[in-house]
């Protein structure tokens, strides 16, 4: 979990309220190179002191943050850049659309393993590979028809107890 603290008082702040790259880097837990790539990519836009240090302010801080934020919901730096350089609510929908449905499509894998390991646990057999449930699964993986005519989805879940 992300925690910002944008109250910029710190001893690495030149006295402006701003921090050094190492400071801010420090902060999130990331390396120096990586916030000078973000600004290569155009997602940070520090200001520079008299010596053409980078120097980071309360704004840098959030987007900082709010680029993390977005790569932990699964965004890669070209779709947070797109996202950051518009604030039409249908361009956002059109940046959006296609990684809502990714990740629907990995929570629907997620859910059908998920349902396939909870079956394996709950399975009475001692050899899983005489489990009904089981050997539907690989008649349809092999291309054969379900003996019982199931989708994949439906055999995942016992139908019979686990012997105790």
């Amino acid at each position: 979990m992300l925690r910002l603290n944008v109250d910029m008082k710190s001893s690495e702040d030149g006295g402006a309220g701003t921090l050094s790259i190492g400071a801010l880097a420090a902060r999130f837990g990331l390396a120096t190179h990586v916030l000078r790539h973000w600004e290569a990519m155009g997602l940070l836009h520090p200001g520079r002191d008299a010596g053409g240090r980078r120097r980071y302010g309360a704004d840098d801080l959030t987007r900082v943050a709010t680029i993390l934020l977005l790569k932990e919901a699964g965004l890669g730096l070209n779709t947070i850049r797109s996202l950051s350089a518009t604030v039409d609510r249908a361009t956002r929908h059109e940046i959006l659309r296609p990684a809502a449905e990714e990740l629907r499509s990995k929570i629907a894998a997620a859910q059908a393993s998920s349902r396939l390991i909870e079956g394996g646990l709950n399975c009475g057999h001692e050899d899983v590979t005489q489990c009904p449930n089981y050997r539907r699964l690989i008649a349809e993986r092999a291309g054969s028809r379900s003996p019982v005519g199931e989708s994949v989805i439906e055999t995942v879940v016992p139908t019979h107890s686990a012997a105790r």
